[in-house]
C-alpha cells in the first residue's frame, strides 16, 4: 500500500491535515505530515527531498499552497514518488516563482498589503518573515470555517521567509509524474483562474470545489477523495 506524504504551506501547520489524515489512516494508510521549514524554494525542497529518501514507494506526495511548489521540486527524480497532488497549490514551472504564478489567469491579489514582517536571525537583506495580519486572516485564509478555529489558526500561524516568494523553481516533477489538482473556487490567496491554469498546464487529473484556501480543513472528505484516487491509480499503474 502506498505511503502518503503531506506538506503544508505558508501561515500554516501540519495540524491543517488533522482531518484528512484521520481519514486515510482509518483506510490502513501510512501517512506522514513532516513540518515544513519555510526558509525558502530550494531549501525547503531539499530538506523534504531528504525526507522522501528515508521512505520506500510508492509514496504520494501531497502538497498545499506553497507546499505545492515544494513538492514540485523535491519530487523531481525519484524514482519512488507515484503520484504529485497538489490541493489549491503552486504547481510552478521551471524558472517562475511563487509571486510570479499568482498571477496565471489574471489579476494576482497582493498578499503583501495584509502581511506583518519580522526580521529574524540571519534573514538577508530585504528578507523577513511574513506573517497574514491577524486581524484579516479570517477573511483571507479561512473565510469557511468557525471563526473561533479561524482565530486560533492566524494566532498559530507559521511565517514564510519572504525569499520563497521570490526563488525561481527547478525542473518540476509534474512533467514526469501524475499529478492530481483541486481547485478551491473561493480562494483569496491563489486566485483560481491560476489554480485551473496550473492544473491544466501540468496535465493533472483536475476537481473543483467551493471552497476557501484551506479547503483540507474546510472540506476533508473531497480532499481524501481526491488523494485516494491518487492512490488507486498509481497502484493500478503499477500492477499494469
Amino acid at each position: 500500500m502506498s505511503t502518503i506524504v503531506l506538506v503544508h504551506g505558508a501561515f500554516a501547520d501540519a495540524s491543517g491535515w488533522n482531518d484528512v489524515i484521520t481519514r486515510l489512516q482509518q483506510d490502513g494508510h501510512t501517512v506522514y505530515a513532516p513540518a515544513n521549514p519555510l526558509r525558502g524554494l530550494e531549501s525547503d525542497a531539499a530538506y523534504l527531498r531528504s525526507f522522501l529518501e528515508t521512505l520506500g514507494g510508492p509514496v504520494v506526495l501531497v502538497g498545499h499552497s506553497y507546499g505545492g511548489a515544494v513538492i514540485t521540486n523535491a519530487a523531481t527524480g525519484l524514482d519512488h514518488i507515484a503520484a504529485l497532488v497538489y490541493i489549491a497549490a503552486f504547481a510552478l514551472d521551471e524558472g517562475e516563482a511563487v509571486g510570479q504564478a499568482t498571477g496565471l489567469g489574471g489579476e494576482a491579489p497582493d498578499l503583501l498589503a495584509v502581511t506583518v514582517i519580522r526580521p529574524f536571525p540571519g534573514a538577508a537583506e530585504r528578507d523577513g518573515d511574513a506573517y497574514l495580519n491577524p486581524e484579516v486572516f479570517p477573511q483571507v485564509f479561512c473565510q469557511d470555517v468557525a471563526p473561533e478555529l479561524a482565530a486560533a489558526m492566524a494566532a498559530a500561524q507559521r511565517p514564510a521567509a519572504l525569499a520563497s516568494l521570490v526563488q525561481p523553481s527547478g525542473p518540476p516533477a509534474w512533467r514526469s509524474i501524475p499529478s492530481w489538482y483541486l481547485v478551491a473556487s473561493s480562494d483569496r490567496v491563489i486566485p483560481p483562474a491560476a489554480e485551473r491554469a496550473m492544473a491544466a498546464r501540468a496535465g493533472a487529473t483536475t476537481v473543483e470545489i467551493e471552497s476557501s484556501h484551506v479547503a483540507m480543513i474546510s472540506h476533508p472528505d473531497e480532499v481524501a477523495s481526491l488523494i485516494r484516487d491518487a492512490v488507486t491509480a498509481s497502484e493500478e499503474a503499477q500492477v499494469a
